[in-house]
């Protein structure tokens, strides 16, 4: 069996914002499994870190270390770069988006050993390109949920 759980994610966004969704696949030794969810309106970059996410609060164990593949510079470089941890450090000072998800991500990885690793997308790599399908379908035939955070926050900025 694999020493470590492998997932490959991607997100889509039908007019930035618009309709949305993300795909990802998780493997571990001949396991695999694949998710994928539409939103109403959201961002791609905000799909690409749901992908994650969702994919890693699936897990049910935590003492496996996961291998991440993510075509998202915006994803891996915060994460492998250390932006994130600079951005919780100072409270995501200065406008930086998409606080809600990247701290229900930080609060992920204070518990699992994870790793990232960029794959170029729409590529020669058949897993994230599955991931680009169920991110698209998800997007363009839902069934689309509400994408709170994103939507809450532009009430807010309505107000």
């Amino acid at each position: 069996m694999s020493s470590a759980i492998t997932i490959y994610t991607d997100g889509s966004a039908r007019g930035n914002p618009g309709p949305g969704g993300y795909g990802a696949i998780l493997i571990f030794g001949t396991y695999r499994k694949e998710m994928s969810q539409g939103y109403k309106l959201t961002t791609n970059n905000r799909m690409e870190l749901l992908a994650v996410i969702v994919a890693l609060e699936t897990l049910k164990r935590n003492d496996i270390p996961v291998k991440i593949y993510s075509d998202s510079k915006y994803v891996v470089d915060a994460v492998e770069k250390g932006w994130l941890n600079n951005w919780v450090r100072t409270a995501f000072k200065g406008g930086k988006k998409n606080k809600d998800l990247w701290m229900r991500y930080f609060n992920l990885s204070k518990k699992i050993n994870i790793q990232f690793h960029w794959v170029k997308g729409h590529a020669d790599n058949p897993l994230n390109n599955r991931c680009d399908v169920l991110a698209t379908m998800a997007a363009d035939n839902g069934p689309h949920l509400v994408d709170e955070g994103y939507e809450q926050l532009n009430n807010d900025l309505l107000l």
